[in-house]
């Protein structure tokens, strides 16, 4: 039995990439594109809640009341469905294949080791140059707009800030009450203005305890109480939109490369996670390593190479710079399947929900949106 199509994401026409041109085109930035019919309004506040998903807000209208009576439709992350990446297009307003942020985890091309851009710990990768693209926040400064960032402190300055969030300023806040105040503020600077808040708990605790649990719907509650607050603070002129990076399941079945010779062959890094492989393979063995892998998982993940994947659209157009930077072997899951390592990715293996496919649990996410008028 043939595995299903992938459901390529919908850059250019309804995808994350297309959200902060959507909201430059609305605040009157030139060059912004208004692919998404966003009305023209002088302020603009968009939260991004880690890991709200749609299929997983519509799941649960009675932990989220209040976002739920919204109007809204989904728009898809991009591949990989993953944090990085998401924020990168948020960012930039490009696709995937464009601002290469390409994966948790991405190869440094001619160097022989992967760069993790979530913590961006390798010193030699400059973020700005590895991720050149001008970010939507300098372009919506150098048009005059009052633009700010609101997340966690421990976030300013860090590696994946510079790369996607230069631009703003960065408005530190801990706290669930710091982020709406912190938003306020920021929203009522200017003539113009636009202000990003995001905001992570809801992701980490569907990693720890699972999409399934307990734990994870009420930290839903907390989150539609976090988005109704920064509707009541909004002020007169200003739109809400409120989104994610992508959405989580919770796999059963595990496939471990590390205790598995015949996955493990040929093969010279592994990147990417556990719903979105990036296999990179010794010279000469990538014939080899495709026909293993398909072999392997051709049944329950997409596994094709990195130039078909480009062909197919996964990333959006790339950057041949960037193409390097994907694996000379892709392996998604469509099943629920994860992919570990658990010598290599102790951390990766313990956790519970996960992210990173292109099926509609992981790449849809919500765009929901109020307005004061």
């Amino acid at each position: 039995m043939s595995p299903p199509a992938p459901p390529v994401p919908r850059y250019g026409e309804a995808a994350l990439a297309d959200l902060t041109p959507s909201v430059l085109a609305a605040l009157g930035v030139p060059d912004g594109t208004g692919v998404l019919g966003l009305p023209a309004l002088p302020r603009a506040c968009v939260l991004i809640v880690d890991g709200l998903g749609w299929e997983l807000l519509r799941d649960h209208p009675d932990e989220a009341p209040f976002l739920t009576s919204l109007a809204g439709r989904p728009l898809t992350a991009g591949f990989p469905a993953t944090t990085a990446t998401s924020l990168a297009s948020l960012g930039t307003g490009v696709p995937p294949g464009g601002h290469g942020l390409l994966g948790v985890q991405v190869a440094v091309p001619g160097t022989g080791r992967l760069l993790n851009c979530l913590k961006w710990q390798d010193p030699d990768v400059d973020p700005v140059t590895f991720q050149p693209v001008p970010t939507v926040y300098e372009r919506a400064a150098a048009d005059g707009v009052a633009v700010g960032y609101v997340s966690l402190g421990q976030y300013r300055g860090s590696g994946l800030s510079q790369a996607t969030a230069r631009g703003a300023s960065y408005l530190s806040a801990n706290g669930m009450g710091q982020l709406v105040g912190q938003a306020e503020r920021a929203l009522r600077a200017g003539d113009r203005s636009f202000v990003t808040v995001y905001h992570a708990d809801l992701d980490a605790t569907g990693h720890r305890y699972g999409v399934a649990s307990p734990d994870w719907r009420y930290q839903l509650r907390f989150v539609d109480l976090l988005a109704q607050r920064l509707a009541e603070v909004l002020p007169d002129g200003a739109a809400l939109y409120v989104t994610a990076d992508h959405g989580m399941v919770d796999p059963t079945e595990r496939v471990d490369v590390d205790t598995d010779p015949d996955l493990r062959a040929g093969v010279a890094l592994l990147g990417g996670d556990a719903r979105a492989r990036y296999v990179y393979s010794e010279p000469g063995a990538q014939d080899d390593v495709l026909a293993a892998w398909r072999d392997r998982f051709g049944d329950q993940a997409w596994v094709c190479s990195r130039d078909e994947a480009i062909a197919a659209g996964w990333f959006g157009p790339v950057d041949p710079e960037m193409a390097l930077r994907i694996g000379d072997v892709v392996a998604v899951p469509f099943t629920d399947l994860a992919i570990v390592a658990s010598h290599r990715e102790p951390w990766l293996d313990r956790m519970v929900g996960m992210h990173g496919s292109m099926v509609p649990a992981e790449q849809l996410v919500p765009l929901l949106s109020f307005t004061r008028d």
